[in-house]
């Protein structure tokens, strides 16, 4: 069963979606079983690695990476870039738009960043500000003053009405509640008023209302099942859109006539307004058909609960009406490609020739993790070894078969040969993305360890040369998984490493247990322990190339 990894468990503890993905926020209070307290800005300390002449090691310098990726995103400095007051206070600009301002402002939100989003459109906009509700992770605020980032945390009096739920990344009952909070603040507006909705990752589990008769229960085991089954993320959010109130443009419909302007940070391959938390004020192009057709194709259509069926036959091709959306400026404020864009420019910083392969990295962790093998193999040889003396026709063929096995939109790789080709010194490969596991074990982990495991494994199949080879892999908003851990870092050692403390990287791989073996390997110093950071837009990958 093919899965995307992050929130939820299906046979195991990975997670089933990639809208809703990491899970369990309030887990980042608690202490990691198999490490000691990491300090607030902890370092990759691991084996034995050359000190680079800027005095850090090779681990140390992709954190650093890792860290500027992360900070581009964060909610605060997005904010301030979108949105601006005019010196007299009376209107509000939204890149190139203008709203009238008039105590008619109001605010909500959803998703795993919208806490630091709302601390930071409250600090911008202050008396402005109506009345507000947001819906997000349970746990994060405490989270957030625990790690000292009172940025991220509204003001004592604060307009802003918190709900905190969807625990492990599932939708409950608290989050239920708060998105009808949430609809019913909507439903109340007039067309004096302007409502700003706040969306990022994760929000599709904190925004459940689903359509009568419908449980909330009977919508996420259908979810958990298509899941399960290797649905992609589009045929999930058009089943969810199709059975919600406020997914697929429903929230939209229900602020009509308001002028809605929607702040989205985007956290799926691509940024489709209609995909990012089920596109709640984005009209839904689906039809039932379309919904049935995703259910025929998995086996599930004649297992329908009754009250699923009945809302799918009285639903008529378009439930919410496009027309309906027509009042919304939907505005994407930041993405994975910014956090990379940021990452490569520290990366020449730091004296790296720095590439961005792709941003759309996705498919099976093992077809991934296949692709980044052989792309260090055959850029080690290239940085290694002398013209004259590297027959690479063959490994570059294999290289490019996996690469088109993958399908990527955007693949750099022409780019990133040719800038190693030219390297005279230390390179670095960066990709974001979102590939899925295939859940086969009972293990525990996220697809940022899985894939780590992965190509640590492929990187130990032959001798790379005279050069260092890192890859890196977390996951932004710091949680992979149902784990307390942003991710993983390997070296082309981990095979023989992990040899001799007798953990068999293969039977890890094959019960989907690699959180466990990185808690094992080395101490766990290879796991990324970031804790919560208030963003959200996808993983990052780092592959790093430092000639010895």
């Amino acid at each position: 069963m093919s899965a995307p990894l992050g929130s939820g468990r299906s046979r195991g503890s990975y997670g089933y979606t990639a809208v809703v993905r990491e899970g369990g926020m309030a887990a980042a209070l608690q202490v990691l079983p198999c490490l000691l307290r990491a300090p607030s800005r902890p370092f990759l300390w691991g084996p034995p690695v050359a000190r680079m002449t800027s005095g850090m090691t090779l681990a140390e310098q992709a954190r650093q990476l890792f860290d500027s990726a992360v900070g581009a995103v964060q909610p605060g400095p997005m904010l301030q870039r979108t949105l601006t007051l005019d010196p007299s206070g009376q209107q509000l600009r939204v890149r190139d738009r203008t709203f009238q301002l008039r105590e008619n402002l109001y605010l909500v939100g959803f998703g795993k960043a919208v806490l630091g989003m709302a601390a930071a459109a409250e600090e911008l906009l202050g008396q402005h500000l109506v009345q507000g509700v947001i819906s997000v992770p349970k746990g994060i605020r405490a989270a957030m003053e625990h790690a000292g980032k009172q940025e991220m945390l509204l003001k004592p009096h604060s307009h802003i009405q918190v709900f905190e739920g969807a625990e492990d990344n599932l939708p409950d009952r608290d989050a239920l509640r708060a998105a009808l909070a949430i609809q019913q603040l909507a439903e109340g507006l007039s067309a004096d008023d302007l409502l700003l909705v706040l969306i990022s990752g994760g929000g599709s589990a904190l925004l459940p209302a689903p359509i009568p008769p419908v449980t909330l229960e009977e919508k996420q085991t259908l979810t958990k099942l298509l899941a399960a089954r290797g649905a992609t993320i589009q045929e999930l959010n058009t089943i969810r859109k199709a059975l919600s109130q406020l997914k697929g443009g429903g929230l939209a419909q229900a602020a009509y006539p308001a002028q809605v302007v929607s702040l989205i940070l985007s956290d799926v391959i691509g940024d489709p307004l209609d995909v990012i938390a089920s596109g709640p004020t984005v009209a839904s192009a689906h039809s039932v058909q379309d919904c049935l057709q995703i259910l025929n194709h998995y086996g599930l259509r004649a297992a329908l609960p009754r009250s699923v069926k009945t809302v799918l036959s009285r639903a008529d091709s378009d439930p919410h009406g496009p027309h309906t959306c027509g009042h919304v400026l939907n505005v994407i404020i930041g993405s994975n490609s910014l956090a990379l864009a940021e990452a490569q420019r520290q990366a020449e910083a730091l004296g790296y020739r720095a590439t961005v392969l792709s941003t759309a990295m996705q498919g099976d962790v093992r077809g991934v993790a296949r692709f980044y093998g052989q792309l260090a193999r055959v850029a080690a040889a290239r940085l290694t070894s002398p013209l004259a003396e590297r027959p690479l026709e063959e490994e570059e063929t294999e290289l490019h078969q996996l690469a088109a096995e993958l399908q990527l939109p955007d693949l750099q790789l022409e780019e990133a040969l040719e800038a190693v080709a030219k390297a005279k010194g230390p390179v670095c490969l960066l990709a974001g993305g979102e590939p899925t596991v295939q859940l086969q074990g009972s293990g525990k982990g996220g697809r940022n360890q899985e894939l780590a495991l992965h190509v640590g494994a492929e990187l130990g199949r032959q001798p790379l040369g005279p050069i260092d080879v890192l890859f890196l892999s977390g996951g932004t908003d710091g949680q992979d998984g149902p784990t307390k851990v942003a991710g993983a870092w390997v070296m082309s050692d981990l095979s023989s490493q992990a040899s001799a403390e007798s953990l068999d990287v293969a039977a890890f791989l094959a019960d989907n247990d690699s959180y466990t073996f990185f808690c094992r390997f080395q101490g766990g110093t290879h796991l990324l322990h970031t804790g919560l950071t208030g963003t959200n837009v996808m993983d990052v990958h780092l592959l790093i190339f430092h000639p010895q």
